[in-house]
């Protein structure tokens, strides 16, 4: 695809349901102020876990968006879906009729899918025998239906897939969605991220690997990225949305548009299965591919949305590759892990990270890192401490980094 005929695509919805607000709106209010969304397990029985937070969405309830017949047909991963994309067709004022159906598609991921059916079902396997099994235990656990229940319900018969790309896949998404739109193939797209992993299989499965938080006492400082005392990740759920559309279509029809999105880098560490590259080699050709990919430079680059996890082996590397890829720029540029306040969506953080971006674009504001009291001396950038910031952003990078090796940058810029 040559420069010339590159079709532009900007952001006119968002939607989420997140650990810090159930619509874009108190989601936002919740970044900037520091909200945090740890707390105790509620979900299950986590009393002989060893783990034992989470970020866990509150106060929602799926029949807002959809009947009760439908809701329970669904895994809850795809209730967030639906429930976000519904939020953002609406924040987008697109509406979807027989004229246009064929030209608005669907690419929502995740990294999981419907772990909590597949739980539940086997132990109506094991105790009641295989008849007894549910009709609807596939069509609800299998990841791409968070896309295929969205499409269903929004009637959006453009393109339609879903990335499974671990914590990569809600980049992944958007960043595909952006092709297909760059290239002509649809007019609209509703994609992102979702995810709903707090489950007694997954987090027995995370604990084993080393990957979690264990700071049972503490919730609300568990989530600490950059911070010297971190000791991993906090699980989170939920779904973040954006509406892409080709500029001229949005323009036409009177569309606000928060900003427009203009690269996109992907990359494979082809190292390890859960660990990053050291020094973050392959992140780093990620944030170097975007910005190629938008013709933009180092120094053009206002903020990024960090990775961010919290994690021993991520922060330190993640930090070595914005250094690598940004240069003395690096010291230069705001960074923030908004995970510090949600926790980590796995294949849903790349989705409520790049509504974070985009509303940071929008309104000029930065969120912070919070919990960050002691910072690690590898992790030496402006990692916004706390407390959030007024700054103008003309330009910001989202990053997305998954279990496989897969790194995912997103490059956003100011509408012009």
């Amino acid at each position: 695809m040559t420069d010339f005929i590159r079709k532009r695509v900007v952001v006119t919805g968002v939607g989420a349901i997140t650990p810090i607000g159930n619509t874009p709106a108190e989601y936002w209010e919740g970044l900037v102020s520091g909200r945090n969304g740890i707390g105790e397990i509620t979900l299950f029985d986590a009393s002989h876990h060893a783990c034992r937070i989470a970020g866990e969405v509150k106060n929602y309830d799926p029949h807002d968006y959809m009947d009760r017949k439908e809701a329970k047909r669904m895994d809850r991963f795809s209730q967030f879906a639906v429930s976000a994309a519904k939020q953002a067709l609406a924040d987008a004022r697109l509406t979807i009729n027989d004229l246009n159906a064929e030209q608005i598609g669907v690419i929502i991921g995740s990294g999981i899918g419907g772990l909590k059916v597949m739980e539940e079902q086997q132990t109506v396997y094991l105790n009641r025998g295989p008849e007894r099994c549910s009709p609807f235990m596939i069509p609800m656990m299998i990841a791409n239906m968070a896309a295929g229940f969205t499409a269903i319900h929004i009637g959006a018969k453009g393109p339609n897939s879903c990335s499974v790309t671990a914590c990569a896949a809600g980049s992944n998404s958007i960043g595909d969605a952006f092709r297909l739109i760059q290239g002509g193939y649809a007019q609209a797209m509703i994609c992102g991220g979702a995810e709903a992993a707090i489950t007694p299989l997954s987090f027995a499965g995370f604990a084993a690997c080393k990957a979690l938080s264990f700071r049972n006492d503490d919730p609300a400082h568990a989530s600490r990225p950059f911070d010297k005392d971190r000791d991993g990740f906090v699980m989170g759920e939920g779904s973040g949305i954006l509406v892409l559309e080709e500029m001229q279509h949005a323009i036409s029809r009177g569309a606000r548009i928060y900003a427009e999105i203009v690269g996109y880098g992907m990359t494979c560490d082809a190292y390890h299965m859960t660990s990053i590259e050291p020094g973050g080699v392959g992140a780093s050709r990620a944030i170097q591919l975007a910005l190629k990919d938008a013709g933009l430079t180092p120094e053009m680059v206002n903020y990024i949305n960090a990775h961010g996890t919290s994690t021993p082996v991520n922060d330190p590397n993640e930090t070595a590759a914005i250094k690598k890829a940004l240069g003395d720029h690096a010291y230069k540029v705001a960074i923030s892990s908004t995970k510090s306040m949600t926790g980590h969506l796995l294949g849903g953080s790349g989705g409520i990270e790049a509504v974070a971006t985009v509303l940071a674009i929008a309104n000029d504001r930065l969120p912070p890192t919070i919990n960050l009291e002691n910072p690690d001396p590898e992790c030496d950038l402006d990692y916004i401490a706390n407390v959030s910031r007024t700054a103008r952003v003309e330009v910001a990078l989202s990053n997305s980094f998954g279990f496989g090796g897969h790194n995912v940058t997103l490059a956003f810029r100011k509408f012009v």
